[in-house]
């Protein structure tokens, strides 16, 4: 199953519920035909290998996201601690939103996520669509046994007869309709004689059930649409609720888990599979065998994940692509997984985050500095370290060339890592021209600022030096003043070396600072683009109450600039995270990033400061 976390996993209900199933020996007398298949195909296999069986169903209608990250763990993360293994499914039922390309998209990030679906050499990756014709077989087993019917009311008159919360439904004038007649409508809808809309096919259960879900749901429509997998096979697609319980049975899931919205739709989930799993004597008086194998599958509720500053609707999603405020499903700023990616989330940090935030019985909010949190602390320990000047202006180490020659180049180095001395070291040099960030340098500095600043008189004409800072890894120098243009902004800094300071010699200590500054050298410093992301959303919840979520955009979630990087960057391919030291993590554009052409994503800021 991969994904081999070995730390200990947080106690959740789930978890408990599955021990004390195994422990009982629940599902202890499965059998399993080695495919997904009905009752016959499953009873004449052996004892089914896996301990549980879980699943990950999305539809194929767009990227995942955040979201699903949590449920992508959830389900593999229980099935491979229990002996198990978690089928990758698509409830590709619903033609006219579902693409190849999302399909595609949706094994890769699973993968990404560190997921697999292999168990004992076999792959479980399985389609909805490939139990069209069983669904259809169950369908009119179910006509059959008196419990469906087609209704052509209009869609209008369905909801109003549905009733609500107070009102009891009221029965559809064709739920009285013969067996006979029943199954001739249907096999007219199949055979495509009806137009979209025109009938539907419904349970028929109970129209004054408290639970709305139970007064006759639909099981059939109509859609004239060609599906990505079938084709132009089928003109009537099964309802998702009618689908999702036939699709756990046939692969002998054990444990349906999902989301709390489901919950009022789990009676019709038990009801479904009952009717379909028990023998039935027909009015003809014909025996029938139950068509899917028991005990059948149980649906279990989790609360979900949302995430602050964030939406994950699909379709707010879509727009956002659809409209060019984001670039692509990928942009960095989206919470789609494939976005998380190319921003230089790891794997390892969305599966913490999702194991520590457990399974509850209510739905939960995580600030997305929780996430930024799990994320720091990964690539702590294995982001290589590296200089970088984000918004450069040039430093002139004025005495220079008296002291080492205009041409002298000084090597410096550091560790790539400060305990990683496996990932060795990386070179750079000074010289008398070097890049500084603009806010390490103040004409006039605030209290307690200690980088350079120049040399300051006061109202009695005392004059105090330039401040002295360290160069990483270099030497000491003394800012003795600046350069400015017509409109009086600062081009160019003036600093003196102070000799026998550099780093690693016996000198070093001999002068005191307080303050250290990053430079790369103008000399050997490479040309980056640097895409300076934030949060895409000014607002905690941009999607709650009546307003526009577009209304929260925030206007500077992305700022590309043109920075510096050290000369070890030169070759850097893409996907390579690293610590800017002072700015933070950034990774190499995944899609962007060439040689000669460095483009770098800033992952995270080195601690939150959002909104302070």
């Amino acid at each position: 199953m991969s994904a081999t976390d070995s730390a200990p996993k947080p106690a959740n209900f789930l978890r408990t519920l599955i021990e004390r199933e195994l422990q009982d020996g629940v599902y202890a007398q499965r059998q399993w035909g080695g495919t997904p298949g009905d009752a016959a195909h499953h009873q004449a296999g052996p004892a089914d290998p896996a301990a549980v069986r879980l699943r990950f169903p999305p539809e194929p209608n767009g990227y995942l996201h955040i979201g699903h990250a949590k449920s992508i763990c959830l389900n593999f993360g229980l099935a491979r601690d229990h002996g198990g293994v978690c089928h990758l499914r698509f409830d590709d039922t619903n033609p006219e939103k579902e693409e190849q390309e999302y399909v595609d998209a949706i094994i890769e990030m699973v993968r990404w996520l560190g997921w697999d679906w292999n168990f004992q050499g076999t792959e479980h990756l399985y389609w909805a669509s490939g139990y069209f014709d069983f669904m259809y077989r169950a369908a009119e087993r179910l006509i059959e046994r008196g419990l469906a019917y087609v209704d052509e009311q209009t869609p209008e008159a369905m909801r109003a007869n549905r009733g609500d919360f107070t009102t009891p439904g009221t029965d559809s004038p064709f739920r009285s309709r013969s067996v006979a007649e029943n199954l001739a409508r249907f096999r007219e809808m199949r055979d495509g004689k009806h137009a979209d809309g025109a009938m539907v096919l419904r349970a028929r259960i109970d129209m004054a059930s408290p639970n709305i879900n139970l007064r006759d749901p639909a099981l059939y429509r109509i859609k004239h649409a060609h599906h990505h997998a079938t084709g132009d096979q089928w003109c009537i697609y099964p309802m998702y609720t009618y689908a999702h319980p036939i699709e756990d049975a046939l692969e002998n899931i054990t444990h349906s888990i999902c989301t709390l919205e489901f919950e009022d739709q789990r009676p019709f989930y038990d009801w479904l599979l009952a009717r379909l799993s028990e023998p039935a004597t027909l009015a003809d008086g014909r025996q029938l065998p139950g068509l899917l194998n028991a005990p059948a599958p149980k649906q279990h509720e989790f609360g979900r994940l949302n995430l602050t500053y964030v939406v994950t609707s699909k379709r707010k999603l879509k727009a956002l692509v659809d409209d060019g405020h984001v670039q692509g499903w990928d942009d960095p700023r989206m919470p789609t997984l494939a976005g998380l990616r190319r921003r230089g989330y790891t794997p390892a940090a969305i599966r913490k985050m999702a194991e520590d935030t457990g399974a509850s019985k209510s739905n939960i909010w995580i600030d997305y500095s929780v996430l930024e949190g799990t994320l720091r602390a990964d690539l702590e320990g294995q982001a290589a370290r590296a200089m970088a000047v984000i918004d450069p202006l040039p430093l002139t180490l004025t005495n220079w060339a008296e002291l080492y020659g205009a041409e002298h180049r000084e090597p410096c180095g550091a560790p790539a890592h400060p305990q990683l001395p496996e990932l060795g070291q990386r070179s750079f040099s000074l010289g008398p021209e070097l890049w500084i960030d603009r806010d390490d340098f103040a004409e006039v500095p605030p209290k307690g600022f200690f980088r350079l600043y120049p040399p300051r008189s006061d109202a009695a004409g005392v004059t105090t030096p330039g401040n002295k800072v360290r160069l990483k890894y270099g030497m000491v120098v003394e800012c003795t003043g600046c350069e400015k243009d017509a409109d009086g902004r600062v081009t160019r800094v003036l600093a003196s070396v102070v000799p026998d300071t550099k780093s690693g010699t016996p000198g070093a200590d001999a002068v005191k600072v307080k303050g250290t500054i990053t430079w790369v050298g103008r000399h050997d410093g490479i040309a980056a683009e640097l895409r300076l992301f934030d949060r895409l959303f000014t607002l905690a919840q941009p999607d709650a109450g009546d307003g526009n979520y577009l209304d929260a955009l925030n206007p500077a979630s992305k700022t590309v600039v043109t920075g510096y990087v050290e000369p070890s960057l030169a070759v850097a391919p893409a996907d390579t995270r690293l610590q800017f030291e002072r700015h933070g993590y950034f990774v190499t554009d995944r899609k962007d990033h060439q040689a000669g052409a460095p483009v770098f994503n800033r992952i995270t800021t080195l601690k939150d400061s959002w909104g302070k």
